[in-house]
């Protein structure tokens, strides 16, 4: 085994990963296994010289035959961040990040184009709410592996679409553009951790899906996960409704989180603006 990787991998998966002994050191992808997710900015500002570059890398990511169906929303107005931060209090890191944008699947622009060269063509099927989404998600991404490789920090905000309607007035968000999260950047001001993920096991399949053994590896990854970061008797999710957890694992928390849907405001709001996921 490789191992340049092999503390990566301990820091990510909390196992060791077989790698070829061939496999060269590189630099980047040590950066994106050690990647992580930071909400606590120090009080510097990014220049505009290295938003612009990070802009162009994300835009330089892939798109679904080269439709380009994402628009960035960049925040400067002190009073639109103000109230966008109002809207989720418990994340005081979108009013206080030095950089906070807004990644919209634009199903909007397809549309148009095809209006001006006289080929008009309604974009609000499940194929144009779709392509447009995974275009957003992968500039998104982009953005935030440029970013890292710059040393800033982000953090994604997708609870965004949970306060759509008012988020969207904001935004002055048109029929058929929506947003997908919007992201916190900065420079860090704390180191973060590294968040565990669910083993290869789990999640990479071979000439078939096949998930019989789920339970028994991911009960393996709640018992590994827990020893790192326990989650306290007081931040069980929904106690009222589902009590208190002897043993309260990543999977008890994201059952209990997944049974009570977050965005339920989402699609009514997509199909009073353009969408009809025919």
């Amino acid at each position: 085994m490789s191992e340049s990787y092999e503390h990566d991998f301990l820091a990510r998966f909390d196992a060791p990963l077989v790698v070829d002994d061939d496999v060269a050191d590189i630099a980047s992808l040590h950066r994106i296994l050690l990647r992580r997710t930071h909400r606590h900015f120090a009080p510097r500002p990014v220049s505009e010289g290295l938003v612009t570059l990070l802009t162009a890398a994300a835009l330089s990511a892939s798109s679904k035959s080269d439709f380009q169906q994402v628009s960035m929303i960049r925040v400067l107005d002190p009073e639109k961040r103000t109230a966008l931060a109002a809207l989720i209090p418990a994340m005081p890191w979108i009013g206080t990040a030095p950089v906070f944008l807004v990644f919209c699947g634009d199903a909007r622009r397809l549309e148009r184009i095809g209006e001006l060269r006289d080929h008009p063509e309604p974009n609000g099927r499940l194929e144009g709410f779709f392509n447009a989404a995974v275009d957003a998600a992968l500039v998104m991404q982009t953005f935030i592996l440029a970013a890292e490789a710059a040393g800033l920090g982000c953090c994604p905000i997708s609870v965004i679409r949970n306060h759509v309607d008012r988020a969207g007035e904001i935004l002055g968000l048109p029929d058929k553009v929506f947003p997908v999260a919007g992201l916190c950047v900065g420079w860090p001001a704390v180191e973060g951790h590294i968040s565990l993920r669910l083993p290869p096991t789990v999640t990479v399949h071979r000439d078939r899906y096949d998930d019989a053994a789920l339970a028994e590896l991911v009960d393996a990854y709640d018992r590994v996960r827990d020893r790192r970061y326990r989650v306290p008797r007081e931040q069980q999710r929904n106690p009222t409704r589902f009590g208190y957890a002897d043993f309260y694992g990543w999977s008890e928390d994201k059952a209990r989180q997944a049974a009570q849907p977050e965005d339920d405001a989402f699609p009514p709001w997509l199909r009073r603006h353009g969408f009809t996921f025919d």
